[in-house]
């Protein structure tokens, strides 16, 4: 059984941000039923091209990734046949999902005084650019603005000199991980009427979800009073510890060290790449020696690395006791050995998508493909006791799709 089986998420959201949070919970075990509007869908349908990236026919991975595992009601909330359906099914749901703005959710019926006065208990959640306080809070914004660039992200990655700011290193990046953030948020909602009665307004921002990512640096740019200051483009990485950056192999791939105790892991770095020598020397001998000379030891490390492949250098570092890693494209983590032993990628449908980040009793999560616009329309009516009679007065009055 999977955790959240026996719950039910009422989304009523659009684009990547809040419907992920919706997939989360759907993998959790939720039924989650999406509407949409009657006529054009959510407009993440439509998003065909992302970058470099086109996506020509179905099915289409933009649509996908955030909506997988739910059911699609066409609804148009605008019409009060069409309202007092959402209505129906908020007072049988557990949780109401929106990325509505406040104006929106006023304009639509749809604000917490509505949806609380069908459904007391419910928990309400709100999916936000800027969070629900302050003079922007009723602004709208994407993951790119109040994530990536106002949240401290893109100018702490950017180096000096270069123009511009370094862009997210793919679609709905923020989106993903503020979602993911949305749903634990829920859960924990859940918790707390399960074990007091009482539902909360739940609410997480893009903004909010930056800054709690980029928390460290903030914490200390605000103690110490001096932004980030990301190190030039192509530098090795650490100026103390030679054991802590990024080195070429022959073939022109990248591998990261990250031994926060370099002292510790010398001697079996040296070991592993047929230098055992130089554990005994004495430039190197101490943790104080070795940081004293990290140039020297860097110069070292990369003309060894850049004698063999990252292949030959990954199997030979299989038994290396310190922590590193190839760097990777997002085609190459397909094929990596542990993504795949712990099926962080799952098939949904046609697709192979990224599993949401929580697995349960050691087991991959299971879910199904995005669901085609409405077609659960009817399905669902006739669960809230509707008669064909009645759902097709609601089809001729434009109310559902």
């Amino acid at each position: 059984m999977k955790p959240l089986e026996g719950f039910r998420v009422l989304e009523v959201a659009m684009y990547g941000f809040v419907p992920s949070a919706g997939a989360v919970l759907a993998e959790w075990g939720a039924e989650v039923i999406k509407i949409e509007h009657a006529v054009t869908g959510d407009p993440q349908r439509g998003l065909r091209r992302t970058g470099a990236f086109e996506v020509l026919g179905d099915p289409n991975p933009n649509w996908e990734h955030p909506n997988r595992g739910k059911r699609s009601v066409g609804l148009d909330m605008s019409k009060p046949e069409g309202r007092e359906v959402l209505y129906e099914l908020a007072r049988r749901s557990d949780v109401f999902l929106t990325s509505f703005l406040p104006e929106h959710r006023r304009k639509f019926g749809i604000d917490v005084a509505e949806i609380r006065a069908v459904n007391p208990a419910i928990v309400y959640a709100r999916g936000s650019a800027l969070g629900p306080r302050g003079a922007e809070s009723g602004k709208g914004g994407y993951d790119m603005t109040a994530f990536w660039a106002r949240g401290g992200i893109a100018a702490s990655l950017t180096p000096a000199g270069v123009q511009g700011m370094v862009p997210p290193p793919g679609p709905a990046f923020g989106d993903t991980i503020s979602g993911t953030n949305l749903a634990g948020g829920i859960v924990a909602a859940l918790l707390k009427r399960e074990r007091t009665g009482e539902p909360s307004v739940v609410d997480v921002s893009l903004l909010g979800s930056g800054v709690w990512a980029m928390g460290h640096g903030i914490a200390l740019s605000v103690h110490l009073d001096q932004p980030m200051v990301p190190p030039p483009l192509g530098a090795h990485g650490s100026p103390t510890n030679p054991l802590s950056g990024l080195y070429v192999t022959a073939d022109g791939r990248y591998l990261s060290f990250v031994m926060m105790q370099p002292a510790k892991f010398w001697a079996d770095v040296c070991k592993h790449i047929d230098r055992p020598e130089l554990a005994q020397d004495p430039r190197f001998a101490t943790a104080e020696s070795l940081g004293a000379n990290t140039a020297a030891a860097v110069e070292i490390l990369q003309t060894v690395i850049a004698t063999r492949t990252l292949a030959e250098w990954s199997e030979r570092f299989i038994t290396l006791a310190g922590p590193w890693a190839p760097v990777q494209d997002s085609r190459q983590v397909a094929d990596d050995a542990q993504v795949r032993a712990n099926e962080y990628l799952i098939r949904a449908g046609e697709l192979e998508l990224a599993a949401g980040p929580v697995q349960f009793d050691v087991t991959a999560a299971v879910t199904g493909p995005a669901p085609e616009f409405a077609a659960h329309t009817a399905e669902v009516l006739l669960e809230l006791g509707l008669d064909w009679d009645r759902i097709i007065a609601l089809q001729t009055a434009g109310a559902v799709t």
